[in-house]
């Protein structure tokens, strides 16, 4: 399974409408990406050194890529708030470049990736390679900050704990978007969850993640 940024450009922006409500309905996404971080952290600052190489429940990243690739994600969307260009080709070993520093560097990124989202007009018009609603590609970096975070803190036994609205934003963005993500392998198929599950669950299950993976 890939991430979301990987739906090619040629994919018709009017289906990926993605979250528009109201400032008045919907939190500033800056603000639901600042409490998605710092929910985030805790695992972060939890990986040893020893399970960087562990599985993950994102198939093709072990836990150092995974890493690598959330350190990308936030340095990239910080360009996105802003309407510059990115470019996901390749992906840079920051932890190595980092060394025991990179939680540190994570934290000053996810600030300024904060900072840029709550800058006037972030949300407004359109945005990326895809065209699509400025607030639709805010809470894209929002669900990989969201559902990575669970993803190491499964593949490194470590709590985590959403943080409150964000799921219910990103259960509205898959909702959404998981039929052209599925065609374009973006999201797994979905998983059943039975009556009542907790939210966190209902969304993992939606990206084709199994709610109670584990690495045994």
């Amino acid at each position: 399974m890939t991430d979301m940024q990987d739906i090619p450009e040629e994919t018709p922006a009017n289906e990926h409408a993605g979250p528009t409500a109201p400032a008045s309905t919907s939190p500033p996404i800056s603000a639901l990406l600042d409490a998605a971080a710092q929910a985030a952290l805790p695992v972060l600052r939890g990986v040893r050194d020893d399970q960087l190489g562990l599985p993950t429940p994102c198939a093709e990243y072990d836990v150092r890529a995974l890493l690598n690739h959330l350190l990308q994600v936030v340095v990239a969307f910080q360009n996105l708030a802003a309407k510059k260009d990115v470019d996901f080709s390749t992906t840079p070993d920051r932890l190595g470049d980092y060394g025991a520093q990179w939680p540190d560097r994570f934290a000053q990124e996810a600030a300024r990736l904060v900072e840029a989202w709550a800058a006037p007009g972030a949300e407004d018009g359109l945005t990326g390679g895809m065209k699509l609603p400025a607030r639709t590609v805010g809470a894209m970096v929002l669900l990989d900050l969201t559902v990575h975070a669970w993803d190491v803190a499964r593949a490194a036994g470590l709590p985590y704990t959403p943080a409150p609205g964000c799921v219910a934003e990103l259960r509205t963005l898959v909702a959404q978007m998981a039929p052209t993500a599925r065609k374009m392998n973006v999201f797994a198929e979905p998983l059943p969850v039975p009556p009542g599950a907790p939210g966190l669950d209902a969304l993992l299950a939606e990206t084709g993640r199994d709610p109670h993976w584990t690495t045994g």
